[in-house]
């Protein structure tokens, strides 16, 4: 069998710095090559980076003889080849002015030797006088001189003085060391070393600007991580091709029917490999649970960067996803089906962030009474292990399991403004070890729009194309000092970004990525993913549906009906053929009427409509009004949602706002975190 392994190979820049190191095809360390695999064949390949100065040593003596045939004696010919041995070396010396002192003076002084020897063998003849020892013993020394110097370039070390002293002068880096470098595919990454007591990691971030320049290359082409434990070494990061440039179509989901705890494939790097984020933690990779926030300007690719996370999460078997999009699904209409819990704006939000908080605890109960310090896998199977068991005779309980939780906020923007922007705060800082991850989708993460408390509980980020102005908004100061500039991109290309988050090793912070492009021809494929993830994905355990529930009553109970119950109703109409309003279907035919009451004959117009209810007549109107909104689903209301009522029945919203407040204290209502709002209290449901 043919080994996979590869031998170890370092190839170097003439005045030592490595340049490449990397292992050839078929060879284990140590394996001889070469004819049949021989001995032979194995030292032959090890000698022959040494024999080229032995070569030239050679070559000097065979020229020498060869010339002292034909200008032996000459006059002319010393003159001429005189000149051309001091013209010789003063080009050599020329030539080296770009490599390092010691390069230089060893390259001139090397032509001067050998071209003094062969104008002395050319003119005398190469056996003459003392010729013929220093040729032996000279040219042995200049030989073996080289030779050591070759064997001296090793490449676990720094070269004294590399030959790109002369970019990095330019740059204000002239006295940092290049060492160790490794050549990848559209890569390269040379460590760096500094001067001690004169410069720092960060003056190497502030060179990046014109070091770009002086390659040619982007300024998002250079990145440098400084080592976290010196102030004066890191890698300088190259990748000279834009491989981003051509958007790919989305291949897929990364592995259907997975788990959630599987790395999300949600695009490339820009040298190919896969771009990659984790939502729960792994305690065997001691890495963090984490929130998300996608933050990028108009027109960054903020919709496709959505559906390359959701098409991953919504692909796992163990995932249930609560999703609010106050732009009414524009861009995720085909994955409705798979959503637990999907509603727009408004209200119904404001019940979603409230069923958040609710089933923050009861599944933090959840996962302690179970023995789980987190959110693992097996959290979410039925639990038939005695060491998960919540009974206290060490016997298995048999609980169903708990999925996975994402609450995503999709334009998160327009729900800040409508609950304030702490509206997310409680949820961010405690829902990550009761196995919920918040995702916080919007242009702008400025402190105007969210508190800082907000911003500081999501430890990941997804930073695509922006103003400059705002990047300090999206990535850690750290990352931009690091070479990330999603300011550079704007809305110029659409998907390109950067990914900060746990289980990404920190030196890919600052590298530019792209996720996967939807054009029409996948939405088909958006729709069986979505068929898929009904049929077979997670449902919501009993612990978090009736957490929710004990909150918001049927805007979640009865979160599957609003979008098929008015076609469902219509379609009975006409098969039944009832022409009857909604509104009168209570209304007896053959009931008497009424009989006439005070200020029903007042004129329609100039005049109060109708007659102005009792104060018990209003309260029950109140209490039915309540009613009605739970019915509906809308279990968070205020003052003005009672706009059109009040104008109905002629009461004033001051009357509303006295009325709400005697519910809260009746505990018909509940507070929630701004003011003037109110969540109501399920009839079923114990205040």
């Amino acid at each position: 069998m043919t080994s996979n392994r590869r031998a170890r190979r370092t190839d170097f820049l003439d005045d030592g710095t490595t340049v490449a190191t990397y292992n050839g095809p078929g060879l284990l360390p140590g394996q001889a090559t070469g004819s049949g695999g021989s001995l032979r064949g194995y030292l032959l390949r090890r000698a022959m980076p040494h024999l080229p100065p032995w070569l030239g040593v050679g070559g000097v003596g065979l020229a020498g003889g060869g010339a002292s045939l034909m200008w032996a004696d000459s006059a002319a010919a010393g003159v001429g080849l005189t000149l051309s041995s001091v013209a010789l070396t003063a080009a050599t010396w020329w030539a080296g002015r770009s490599t390092s002192s010691q390069r230089r003076l060893h390259s001139a002084i090397t032509v001067a030797a050998g071209s003094a020897w062969f104008t002395s063998a050319a003119l005398a003849g190469p056996l003459s006088g003392p010729l013929p020892d220093l040729y032996l013993m000279g040219g042995a020394t200049l030989a073996l001189s080289w030779n050591v110097r070759m064997m001296l370039r090793t490449s676990d070390g720094t070269a004294g003085d590399n030959g790109d002293k002369g970019l990095l002068a330019k740059v204000g880096l002239a006295r940092a060391q290049i060492g160790q470098t490794t050549v990848e595919p559209n890569r390269v990454t040379a460590s760096l070393a500094l001067e001690p007591g004169e410069q720092t990691n960060d003056d190497v971030t502030k060179a990046l600007g014109r070091l770009a320049s002086a390659l040619d290359v982007p300024t998002t082409a250079l990145r440098y991580q400084g080592d976290a434990d010196s102030a004066r070494r890191g890698e300088l990061v190259i990748v000279p091709e834009d491989m981003l440039r051509d958007s790919v179509a989305w291949p897929g989901p990364s592995l259907p029917g997975g788990s959630i705890a599987d790395p999300l494939v949600i695009g490339r790097y820009d040298d190919g490999s896969p771009l990659v984020l984790w939502l729960p933690g792994s305690p065997a990779d001691k890495r963090n649970s984490t929130h998300v926030l996608i933050a990028g300007g108009t027109g960054s690719g903020k919709g496709e960067t959505a559906l390359n996370l959701q098409t991953e999460i919504l692909s796992r078997r163990d995932v249930i996803v609560w999703f609010s999009d106050p732009k009414a699904f524009q861009d995720f209409r085909p994955l409705l089906p798979a959503y637990d819990w999907a509603v727009e704006g408004g209200a119904a939000t404001e019940a979603m962030v409230e069923a958040l908080k609710a089933a923050i605890p009861a599944r933090t109960r959840w996962l302690g009474a179970h023995s789980y310090r987190q959110w693992v896998p097996e959290s979410a199977q039925q639990q038939t292990s005695p060491a998960h068991s919540c009974r206290q005779d060490g016997r298995a309980c048999g609980c169903a399991g708990m999925p996975f939780l994402v609450a995503w906020m999709e334009e998160a923007a327009n729900t800040l403004r409508a609950l304030g922007d702490d509206a997310f705060t409680g949820i961010a800082q405690e829902a990550r070890s009761a196995g919920i991850s918040l995702v916080i989708s919007l242009q702008r993460p400025s402190y105007d729009q969210m508190s800082t408390s907000t911003r500081a509980s999501l430890p990941s980020v997804i930073a695509l194309g922006c103003d400059e102005r705002d990047e300090g908004f999206s990535l850690p100061d750290a990352v931009l000092a690091s070479g990330a500039h999603p300011g550079a991109w704007g809305n110029r290309r659409p998907g390109y970004c950067y990914v900060v988050s746990p289980g990404i090793p920190e030196d890919r912070y600052a590298s530019p990525g792209r996720g996967w492009h939807f054009p029409d021809r996948v939405l088909p494929m958006l729709e069986v993913l979505a068929d898929w993830a009904a049929r077979n994905g997670a449902d919501a355990d009993p612990i978090t549906a009736s957490a929710a529930a004990s909150v918001v009553g049927k805007a979640y109970t009865d979160r599957k009906g609003p979008a098929t119950a008015p076609a469902a109703q219509e379609e009975d109409d006409m098969e039944h053929g009832s022409l009857v309003d909604p509104e009168d279907a209570d209304i007896d035919p053959e009931a008497e009427l009424p009989e006439p009451e005070q200020g029903d004959d007042a004129p329609m117009f100039g005049q109060e409509t109708g007659r102005k209810p009792s104060p018990a007549e209003a309260r029950e109107l109140f209490a039915r009004a309540l009613e009605e909104f739970e019915e509906a689903g809308q279990m968070i209301v205020g003052p003005k949602d009672f706009q059109d009522w009040c104008d109905r029945h002629g009461l004033s919203r001051p009357w509303v706002s006295a009325r709400l407040t005697e519910a809260y204290r009746e505990g018909r209502l509940q507070e929630t975190g701004k003011a003037g709002r109110w969540r109501i209290v399920p009839a079923l449901t114990p205040a």
